[in-house]
C-alpha cells in the first residue's frame, strides 16, 4: 500500500482545522499513521480507498468527519471546448483515453507536490505500475489544441521531461531513466503512443514520459489531464479522483471531447440501501434519517426514503463501492467504531491451528530453509496467465468471476504455477537469481484446495535443479514418492516428471518449456515444482 504524506500547511488550509485534531482522528477513517513529522504526517490507506491518495481528497473525507461540511460534493463540468480523436492504430496497444481540463487552478508547491504524488500512487494502485494506466498533466496554456493520440514510429522525437535536449522514441526507452523502468510496457509494439497538439508538439509519450514543454509549475492556471491505458474502467476511475481533486484544490473542470464523446462524467451513481440491513449487519439501531446523516459525513448525499430505505448518491471518485455491504461499512466508519457496543460472543469457544496451516507453516520452514523467498500472488487471474501461456487446456471445473471489473481477474486461481512465472516477467530486470514460492488455496469444481508450488529463475535453471529440489521437499515431508514421465505441455519434454505417492500423481516437475517463457516473455530458463496438497496422505 502506498504511503501519502500529507503536509499540515496544505492540510489545514483545506480542512480548516489545525493538524492536532487532524492527527487524533484520521486513524477512525481507516488509516495507519506511519510518521509524524515536523512539516508532514505519512498515512497508509486501504488500497480500495485510492480517493484518499492526495491531501484534497484526505481534506474533503476529514471534513465530512469531523462535522465541518457534510453531505455529497457536487461537481460542475463545463461543456467541451476542446477535443481528442484516439487513432485506430492503438486499438491493440494501448486504446483507451480519458481527459479533462481543470482551469483557474493556483499550484502552490505542497500542491504540485500532492499531484505529483497521487499520481504516482494511482499509477502503482489502479495503473499496475502504469501497464494498466498511465496519466499525464500538462500546462495547457503552453499547446495548442485540438490534441491527437495515436501510434507513432520510434524515430519521432521530443524534448522529454527533465532533459534539454530532443530524444527520439527509441532513445528515451534506451537512456531515459523512466523509459528503462517503463519500457518494457511497450517493448515490441510496432508503433509507440504518443500524444501531441496541432501544432505537432508532444505531451506526451504514454506510459513512459511527458514532454518537457507542457511541464507544470506554480504559474500553471490551466492544466489538461491525459490518462491511457488498457483497461477503461480503471482509465476512468483515473480520470474522476484526480479531477475531483483538482476541484477540490479551487479549480473549475471542463469536459474534453474524446472521439466525439465528453468526458470526464462526474455525476453519482444511485443505490437504496436497507436501514435493518445495515443495522443488523453492525450492530447498532439507527433510524433511517439518523443513517442519512451518518452517511452524510461520509460524503454521501443521503436522504431517508421510507422508514427502512435510504436513497444514496455515490461520489463519482468512490470506486470501491462495489455492493450494499461497502456503503454499510462507511456507516459503522461515520457512526464511530469506538460508539458500538461491544458484546461477548454467545459460545466461548478454544482456538487451535487448523491441520491445513500446520502444514502450511512447515512447508514455508522448508522452503525458505532451501533458499526459496515467499510471494503473495494475487488470487484471481486470467485464461491467458492460467492457461494460455502455459500451453494448457482451461480445468473444466474452473470458477470464473461473474462481473468481473478486469480482464486480468476473470477466474479463480486453479493453479500456483503459472502466478510465479507472471512475478518473473514483472521482476524480469531484477538481479539474479530469483527463487520463489507459495503456498495457498486454489478452487477447483467449487472446492477449496491447497497447492505449493516452487520456481528458480537464472542461465543455471535446469532439470537437475528441479529434481533436486522436490526431493528435499518430499523428503522433509516424510513423502515416499517415485517419479514417472510428465506429459505437461508447460514442460520441456525430456525435462519433466510426474511426483507419484501412493499411486496417485500430486505433482509435477521440470523444466519450462521456451515457448512458455516466451509467452511470459521471460528470458532466461525456468526450473519449477508443484505439487496438490490435498493429494497427500
Amino acid at each position: 500500500m502506498p504511503v501519502v504524506s500529507l503536509p499540515y500547511k496544505y492540510l489545514e488550509r483545506l480542512t480548516g482545522t489545525d493538524r492536532k485534531m487532524i492527527i487524533e482522528r484520521l486513524p477512525m477513517i481507516g488509516c495507519d499513521i506511519e510518521r509524524v513529522l515536523e512539516e508532514q504526517v505519512d498515512v497508509e490507506f486501504f488500497p480500495d480507498r485510492v480517493d484518499l491518495y492526495s491531501t484534497e481528497g484526505v481534506a474533503r473525507a476529514m471534513r465530512g468527519f469531523l462535522g465541518l461540511e457534510t453531505g455529497e460534493e457536487k461537481y460542475l463540468v463545463a461543456p467541451p471546448s476542446l477535443q481528442f480523436t484516439v487513432d485506430e492504430n492503438l486499438k491493440d496497444i494501448r486504446p483507451y483515453l480519458g481527459s479533462a481540463v481543470i482551469r483557474n487552478i493556483s499550484l502552490d508547491n505542497e500542491a504540485i507536490i500532492s499531484l505529483m504524488g497521487v499520481q504516482e500512487a494511482l499509477h502503482w494502485v489502479v495503473g499496475r505500475g502504469r501497464s494498466k494506466v498511465a496519466i499525464g498533466i500538462h500546462d495547457l496554456d503552453k499547446i495548442t489544441p485540438p490534441f491527437r493520440y495515436y501510434g507513432a514510429p520510434v524515430t519521432r522525437s521530443f524534448v522529454p521531461l527533465d532533459f534539454s535536449e530532443e530524444m527520439t522514441l527509441a532513445e528515451i526507452m534506451e537512456k531515459h531513466p523512466k523509459g528503462r523502468d517503463y519500457a518494457h510496457i511497450v517493448a515490441g509494439k510496432s508503433v509507440m503512443p504518443l500524444i501531441e497538439d496541432a501544432k505537432g508538439n508532444v505531451l506526451s509519450f504514454p506510459p513512459i514520459i511527458n514532454g518537457e514543454l507542457t511541464r507544470v509549475t506554480e504559474k500553471s492556471r490551466n492544466l489538461l489531464l491525459d490518462v491511457t491505458g488498457t483497461d477503461e474502467r480503471a482509465v476512468m476511475t483515473a480520470v474522476k479522483v484526480i479531477t475531483s481533486a483538482l476541484i477540490s484544490a479551487g479549480g473549475t473542470c471542463e469536459a474534453v471531447l474524446v472521439n466525439s464523446k465528453a468526458c470526464p462524467d462526474l455525476s453519482p451513481a444511485e443505490r437504496v440501501i436497507s436501514v435493518a440491513a445495515c443495522n443488523k449487519l453492525i450492530g447498532c439501531n439507527l433510524s433511517a434519517k439518523e443513517m442519512a446523516e451518518v452517511l452524510k459525513k461520509m460524503r454521501y448525499g443521503a436522504e431517508a426514503a421510507g422508514s427502512d430505505t435510504i436513497r444514496v448518491n455515490i461520489p463519482c471518485y468512490r470506486a470501491d463501492i462495489m455492493h450494499d455491504w461497502d456503503v454499510f461499512e462507511d456507516v459503522a466508519i461515520g457512526f464511530g467504531f469506538d460508539n458500538l457496543d461491544t458484546v461477548l460472543p454467545r459460545a466461548p469457544t478454544l482456538g487451535c491451528e487448523h491441520p491445513v496451516m500446520v502444514r502450511s507453516g512447515l512447508l514455508r520452514e522448508i522452503c525458505c530453509g532451501l533458499g526459496y523467498q515467499e510471494v503473495m500472488p494475487f488470487t484471481l487471474s486470467s485464461d491467458t496467465v492460467m492457461y494460455i501461456n502455459m500451453q494448457r487446456s482451461a480445468h473444466p471445473g474452473v470458477l470464473r468471476v461473474l462481473h468481473p471489473i478486469s480482464e486480468d481477474q476473470t477466474l479463480v486461481r486453479t493453479d500456483i504455477l503459472p502466478l510465479l512465472l507472471d512475478l518473473f516477467r514483472i521482476n524480469k530486470r531484477r538481479e539474479l537469481p530469483q527463487k520463489i514460492f507459495h503456498v495457498g488455496d486454489v478452487v477447483r469444481e467449487l472446492k477449496t484446495g491447497q497447492k505449493i508450488a516452487l520456481s528458480s529463475t537464472h542461465p543455471g535453471a535446469d532439470f537437475s535443479e528441479a529434481y533436486a529440489t522436490a526431493d528435499a521437499v518430499c523428503r522433509e515431508m516424510g513423502l515416499v514418492y517415485e517419479v514417472i514421465e510428465s506429459s505437461d505441455p508447460a514442460f520441456i519434454e525430456g525435462r519433466r516428471a510426474d511426483i507419484v505417492v501412493d499411486g496417485k500423481v500430486i505433482g509435477i516437475f521440470g523444466e519450462i518449456h521456451p515457448a512458455v517463457l516466451s509467452a511470459f516473455d521471460i528470458d532466461q530458463p525456468v526450473s519449477a515444482i508443484e505439487i496438490d496438497l490435498t493429494l497427500l496422505p
